[in-house]
């Protein structure tokens, strides 16, 4: 994202509006411009996995690919917006594919800190990414942008800069958002806890 061209965010907007119409051509000139952007967020998300993991960087890209196919619901703004979506998309898949080795554990609580240094999801157990899913449903509904924001923070690997950039906010709203979101996901975790 950094130095986005505002031309090739107008030709990436295009792309999608006629893909979303049904256009394969473009939507397989729009994969193809923003592979290394998807793969760059796939690896993000799985980076710390266990070898042999079911799921990995090619197959999470292709799984978002079909999905964003599919259909979202919102017009695509921008390349930023775009890797929003996928960014949710991409968590969303993770935490389907922790619900089905987990079924019986729902239970568990967060034992790291939600910090921009760690590996992300990839770090979390499955226990673990299931219970913050179910915390930033929670949040989502309270706060959608803070919910958006740790998409693409912590799912996404973003940037300060580059997450302002994506929702169109000043860097300061977004540090002082991101302190509340980690408050609140942290709090919704722990809140079974003794105090």
């Amino acid at each position: 994202m950094e130095g986005s061209d505002p031309n090739q965010d107008e030709r990436i907007t295009d792309l999608f509006a006629s893909w979303r119409q049904g256009n394969a051509v473009a939507g397989d000139r729009l994969f193809s411009i923003l592979y290394h952007e998807l793969r760059r967020l796939a690896r993000y998300q799985l980076r710390g996995r266990p070898p042999g993991a079911t799921l990995d960087t090619t197959a999470l890209i292709h799984e978002v690919y079909l999905k964003l196919e599919e259909g979202s619901r919102h017009p695509v703004r921008d390349r930023g917006h775009f890797l929003a979506l996928a960014s949710r998309g991409m968590r969303q898949i993770i935490v389907d594919h922790a619900r089905q080795k987990t079924a019986a554990k729902r239970d568990a609580r967060l034992e790291r800190p939600l910090d921009e240094n760690q590996a992300a999801a990839a770090a979390l157990s499955p226990e673990e990414l299931l219970s913050l899913d179910e915390a930033l449903i929670r949040l989502e509904a309270l706060h959608p942008r803070l919910a958006q924001l740790v998409d693409l923070r912590y799912f996404g690997g973003l940037s300060m800069e580059e997450t302002a950039e994506a929702l169109e906010l000043s860097e300061a709203t977004i540090k002082r958002d991101w302190l509340k979101a980690r408050a609140f996901l942290l709090h919704q975790m722990h809140r079974g806890d003794p105090v």
